[in-house]
């Protein structure tokens, strides 16, 4: 991988409580596994680049997952020694319940202080504000809990949107699988983008989501109505980018007037028809400027802009970035972008 070996290796530790979030601490623990799994494999003789334990809240090191799985950590909270490189919270019911032995509040708010990295999975981020550790800060976690966190930590700046928000030192995650993003990203952090997509790679992981993609992406909103016709017609708009999908053509499709179309359509799915197919559009281009070695104009042409200058307006309103960097950003690092894209920000 041609990087010199690490002079240590990085601990991180999972803080999990009685009634975790499965997937909030096996996903990212996976991917700091992982990492070094691979490191290791490119660079034989090196040391690995992480240890990762599990830390339990409760007296005892075994404990229950909220899905009945039974774990056994590596230590208890009071049991923990050492340095600390990066400390993260998973989500799990029994801190959404607020039933956190108090004690584990004062340990949290006594070693934050001395850990280069503190973060949150999910649900996680309730534990961050209880101990403190949010004030003044952006913070987000999964959307359906965004509310009650605004409660618990009123001195916080809660953004329900982000799948993941570093605030200085502080990491905070949505829900359950955007931990394996914020992971990703730390890895990437530690070692360079090469090893974070190798790792995503390895486990079949999306290639990387930016902390800043939202958190509800348009094909999952649709999946919440009951309404057969509108779930229906996304797989057909994704069929049709590149034509015009005003709310006429839209409402032909499931056989309704424009008028009552667009009327049911913003009352089920809290948007307009056009913001909507804007958002199709955007994450159909995203993906393929990631994905693809298509040029600029045909991504633009394939998801209905029209042309560069119009999808790079939308790009730049709605992601804060044009697709030109988004590309340099995000995509494989071995696909190296055709000149004649370099210049389409």
């Amino acid at each position: 991988m041609n990087q010199s070996p690490p002079r240590m290796t990085r601990r991180i530790v999972f803080v999990a409580a009685p009634e975790v979030e499965i997937l909030d601490l096996v996903g990212p623990l996976q991917v700091f596994a992982r990492a070094s799994e691979m490191y290791c494999r490119e660079n034989p003789g090196s040391a690995p680049i992480y240890s990762v334990e599990v830390v339990t809240t409760s007296a005892h090191r075994s404990f229950v997952a909220n899905c009945g799985v039974r774990i056994t950590a590596h230590k208890t909270f009071r049991e923990l020694r050492g340095q600390i490189d990066t400390l993260l919270v998973a989500g799990g019911n029994s801190i959404e319940r607020d039933e956190i032995n108090p004690e584990v509040l004062r340990w949290l708010r006594k070693i934050a202080g001395r850990i280069r990295r503190v973060g949150s999975v999910c649900t996680g981020a309730m534990l961050l504000a209880r101990a403190g550790l949010l004030d003044g800060r952006r913070a987000t976690t999964h959307w359906n809990w965004c509310e009650v966190l605004i409660r618990r930590a009123p001195r916080a700046h809660v953004d329900p949107d982000p799948i993941f928000i570093r605030d200085e030192n502080v990491y905070t995650s949505a829900g359950v699988t955007a931990g394996m993003d914020l992971a990703l990203a730390l890895v990437e952090e530690d070692y360079g983008s090469r090893l974070a997509l190798q790792v995503a790679r390895n486990l079949v992981l999306y290639l990387r989501r930016p902390g800043g993609q939202s958190q509800f992406s348009a094909a999952l909103s649709l999946q919440v109505t009951d309404r057969q016709p509108l779930r229906e017609l996304e797989a057909w708009v994704l069929d049709n980018l590149n034509k015009p999908l005003t709310v006429p053509v839209l409402a032909e499709r499931v056989a309704m007037s424009p008028r009552n179309f667009a009327r049911v359509f913003t009352k089920e799915m809290k948007t307009t028809p056009a913001k909507f197919v804007e958002r199709l559009r955007i994450e159909a281009a995203r993906r393929r400027l990631e994905e693809s070695q298509n040029s600029m104009e045909a991504i633009a042409g394939e998801c209905g802009f029209g042309n560069v200058n119009s999808m790079r307006n939308v790009f730049q309103r709605a992601l804060k970035i044009p697709p030109g960097q988004y590309r340099r950003h995000f995509r494989h690092a071995k696909r190296p972008v055709r000149k004649r894209d370099k210049n389409s920000n």
